[in-house]
């Protein structure tokens, strides 16, 4: 069977409601660019009727596949099975929820189909959430792109295309701790921009991805692409060896002066002042090393339970 010419990766968790608009504008974008496409729905072992509902709708539309993983593997696993399994000559990738519009994704066609770019992603110039929300991942943004120096990385999610060529290097990455952005920003090749505004989720329903696994992410996202964990150590080591010596020079200008602190209070403050960062450092270096442990152990990232195709 010959490959397809464009290739849409989709993962979906628990989205049972959002499977038919899903399925429906999905297929609806990608045939208005060619007929030769395939949609890859990625069943990240949900718990609801996600996977049966994915069924039903394959049995309408034969260009979309399931591939349906053993288990809840997390968000950046299931994208990568979705990209092991795509065959097309030009790969896109955006999240199940809608919040990242499939009508989008001529835009990125039209950009890389005369081989003037590898890569063209979006880029989010606004965004429809909570502004608890905004204001954490704005943070998250402006730390990565000032310590990755990955500047391609700011402000931009999943979605994307990717021609062989580019899918080819992302794919030759095999490291565990993954962030997917990053890494397709690491790979180079001719990027290009896609400016647009992050939808909400339909119907105001809460998003799947809550401040848990956002942190856990972000967390991924740092430490496999700056130092700025390293360089937290660094700072606060200097800032303690700082107030130490300014605390050293006032208790040897109170002690000559007659004015020394009376009791233990001073003492205590430093035991924990010291405590706090030596606990901060023994944090920062066991995550470095769970990674360094996690990498070696090589488990596959994840596993096929079916594949619908």
């Amino acid at each position: 069977m010959a490959a397809p010419l464009l290739s849409l990766v989709v993962p979906v968790y628990n989205e049972e409601a959002l499977v038919g608009p899903l399925v429906a504008r999905c297929v609806a974008a990608l045939a208005g660019l060619t007929a030769d496409f395939e949609l890859i729905c990625v069943d990240d072992g949900s718990r609801d009727d996600t996977l049966p509902r994915l069924l039903a709708a394959r049995a309408a539309e034969p260009r979309l596949k399931v591939l349906a993983l053993s288990r809840n593997f997390g968000h950046q696993a299931a994208f990568t099975a979705g990209l092991h399994a795509a065959q097309g000559q030009y790969v896109a990738t955006m999240d199940g929820d809608l919040q990242d519009p499939p009508e989008l994704l001529p835009r990125m066609w039209a950009l890389l189909r005369h081989d003037a770019h590898d890569v063209a992603y979006g880029h989010r110039t606004d965004r429809e959430e909570g502004w608890g929300r905004q204001v954490l991942i704005k943070v998250f943004h402006r730390l990565f792109r000032d310590f990755s120096k990955l500047q391609e990385a700011d402000n931009v999610g999943n979605f994307a295309m990717l021609n062989r060529r580019a899918l080819g290097a992302l794919l030759g990455l095999h490291e565990k701790n993954r962030y997917l952005p990053g890494l397709r920003s690491f790979i180079g090749f001719r990027q290009v921009a896609v400016p647009y505004a992050r939808q909400a989720r339909p119907n105001g329903s809460t998003p799947k991805m809550g401040y848990g696994r956002l942190f856990a992410l972000a967390l991924d996202a740092l430490f496999s692409f700056s130092d700025l964990p390293i360089k937290v150590c660094l700072y606060a080591g200097l800032f303690g060896m700082v107030v130490f010596l300014l605390a050293g020079v006032y208790a040897l200008g109170s002690k000559a002066l007659g004015l020394a602190p009376f009791g233990w209070t001073s003492l205590e403050l430093s035991i924990y002042f010291m405590g706090s960062i030596q606990l901060l450092f023994l944090g920062i270096t066991g995550e470095y090393v769970f990674r360094i442990y996690r990498e070696s152990q090589n488990r596959p990232l994840y596993f096929v339970q079916q594949y619908y195709a």
